[in-house]
């Protein structure tokens, strides 16, 4: 079997599973995306998304945050941890989109990086689940689930991400993310995966797992 058709195969599986799986960050807007995935850092989404009910209030668009000072935005975020780094990053983000992009938030991935704390996976999932633009965002879960099935050797997030686009229909990248997101969370865990009940048994080749 190809590895394009090994990729079809898992999606298939666990789409089966999950289905169309929507962005668990509550958000109203792009700019509210961003502000939220910049949060989830080390962060469970369910606490982002009691943290933002409040950051939105006060701020809910760029140049509102702009505005506050960054001492502000860190008492309101402090739950979500490293919430200096977050605060002056959020602060300087919306600081950024205000001068540069009147505010609103840029469709591409050369522009979405050059912003302060947004990087390639942080990037993808703007583009997927804001503009409606392909993107394969690859976190920790995807990551170690791609490697443990056998699909890929590589610790490179921008690596795994090559790969999977060039192999995957660009349709399918963003839930594809989700998919297997939802999927580690679930049953396929770190320590200890869940093999006896999982939909891959017929494709994984438990890399790692005794």
């Amino acid at each position: 079997m190809q590895k394009s058709e090994r990729y079809r195969r898992i999606y298939d599986l666990l789409f089966a599973e999950y289905g169309e799986c929507a962005c668990p960050l509550e958000h109203h807007s792009p700019f509210q995306l961003l502000a939220a995935v910049m949060l989830s850092a080390q962060c469970r989404d369910e606490r982002v998304n009691q943290v933002t009910k409040e950051l939105f209030r006060r701020a809910p668009d760029a140049e509102r945050m702009s505005e506050l000072a960054p001492e502000e935005i860190e008492a309101i975020i402090r739950p979500c941890g490293l919430s200096r780094n977050k605060s002056r990053n959020l602060h300087d983000c919306a600081a950024m989109l205000v001068r540069k992009y009147d505010g609103e938030v840029p469709r591409t991935m050369e522009q979405l990086i050059e912003l302060p704390g947004i990087g390639r996976k942080s990037a993808n999932v703007l583009l997927g689940n804001a503009f409606g633009i392909p993107g394969f965002p690859v976190d920790t879960h995807v990551l170690r689930l791609l490697n443990r099935i056998g699909m890929v050797r590589s610790d490179s997030p921008e690596a795994i991400e090559a790969d999977v686009n060039a192999a995957v229909p660009p349709d399918l990248w963003t839930n594809f993310s989700h998919i297997l997101i939802q999927h580690g969370r679930r049953v396929c865990a770190s320590r200890k995966p869940a093999c006896e009940r999982c939909v891959l048994t017929g494709v994984c080749r438990r890399q790692g797992v005794k």
